[in-house]
């Protein structure tokens, strides 16, 4: 007898196929509603049930202190979420958000540490706040004490931790944004007084990043740019800031350094004679209305938008340009700044520098 080998490889990828199929529906049935014959949970192309509940979907697999762990798909409903007891949701996320605790869940996830590993590991320098700490973690259940006194994590608590700290991720930049917002509401620790400010100060912290990129010898030209709408532009022929992203992240150079207030605070570039803090470019970021940055460096031009600090797209590759340097648009709050850029102290900041920066070509243009 002759076989159609042909016929019988197509019959077998139907059988897998339909295989498949039962497979995606007994998994997410079994976590909706049980009922394996439930017409409202059979899966799409997707393989997501296709009911009127909106859903959050979650698994995962991990390997932890040579053992792995994997965990099923789970179903979180969009109305169970809304409806958090908000004050015990906000008491976890307390105890999680206090650095040192966090630090502590972190070290013990992948290898057990015993209480002398951990003050060594973290710096803490006494046992003291340490058990202090620990005490609270274990009792939370956030933390278990094995056998030989050595500190470790539930396995049962992996999971829920892991995707905190994936949320978490994803949600980095608005810890910048908070404190952009706190640097508006408390403007004046930037310019020695709590009413007006002078939009001056704003411009010379710009120019002052060119200044450094001149006196680190890549920077010769600085052109600043008047406009109509009480906004200014200020462009340089420097290296350009830095477009990669940073370590473990997706976040830009230049995004945290137009976000991250305290990324420079230390040694701000600008300081205001009087007040407590220094001007860096995130300052006057936070600042601004609106403000725009290009970059060019590597053989592209890059531009970024923003509106009181906050990004308004992401790092956009706008062209190409053999040319290097960085240009920054910006136009000062009207809410915080009632006054535009005077040309006489323009004109008296910029025989200052030529002063003091002799191979530096500074113009302004109306």
């Amino acid at each position: 007898m002759t076989r159609d080998l042909s016929s019988e490889i197509d019959v077998l990828k139907k059988q897998m196929a339909d295989l498949q199929q039962l497979v995606h529906r007994f998994m997410f049935e079994r976590n909706t509603t049980g009922n394996l014959n439930s017409p409202e949970t059979t899966p799409n192309e997707s393989g997501i049930p296709d009911n009127d509940s909106s859903s959050v979907f979650y698994s995962g697999h991990v390997r932890l202190n040579g053992q792995g762990f994997r965990w099923e798909p789970q179903q979180r409903l969009m109305d169970q979420l809304l409806e958090l007891n908000s004050e015990k949701a906000a008491k976890v996320l307390a105890a999680l958000g206090n650095k040192q605790r966090l630090d502590i869940l972190r070290s013990v996830l992948n290898e057990p540490l015993s209480g002398s590993e951990l003050v060594d590991r973290l710096n803490m320098g006494t046992t003291g706040q340490l058990y202090h700490h620990l005490k609270a973690l274990i009792g939370a259940d956030l933390l278990v004490q094995e056998h030989g006194g050595r500190y470790a994590f539930p396995n049962h608590r992996c999971l829920p931790f892991l995707l905190l700290l994936a949320a978490v991720s994803d949600l980095l930049e608005t810890s910048d944004y908070l404190d952009m917002m706190e640097t508006r509401n408390n403007a004046g620790l930037y310019f020695g007084t709590t009413q007006s400010f002078d939009a001056h100060h704003l411009l010379w912290a710009v120019v002052e990043n060119s200044l450094i990129e001149h006196q680190a010898g890549f920077c010769s030209d600085v052109d600043l740019f008047l406009h109509d709408d009480g906004g200014v532009t200020v462009t340089d022929n420097g290296r350009g800031i830095p477009v990669s992203a940073l370590p473990s992240t997706n976040i830009s150079n230049v995004q945290s350094t137009l976000t991250d207030i305290n990324r420079f605070s230390s040694s701000a570039p600008f300081q205001v004679p009087g007040a407590e803090k220094g001007i860096t470019i995130a300052v006057v970021n936070a600042l601004s209305q609106k403000l725009t940055v290009e970059i060019r460096r590597d053989g592209k031009i890059y531009r970024q938008e923003y509106r009181h600090g906050i990004p308004q797209s992401g790092l956009l590759t706008v062209g190409i340009s053999n040319d290097t340097g960085t240009s920054v648009t910006f136009k000062p709050d009207p809410e915080l700044f009632g006054t535009g850029f005077e040309r006489t102290k323009l004109d008296q900041r910029k025989n200052e520098l030529l002063a003091a920066y002799p191979n530096l070509s500074i113009t302004f243009h109306d």
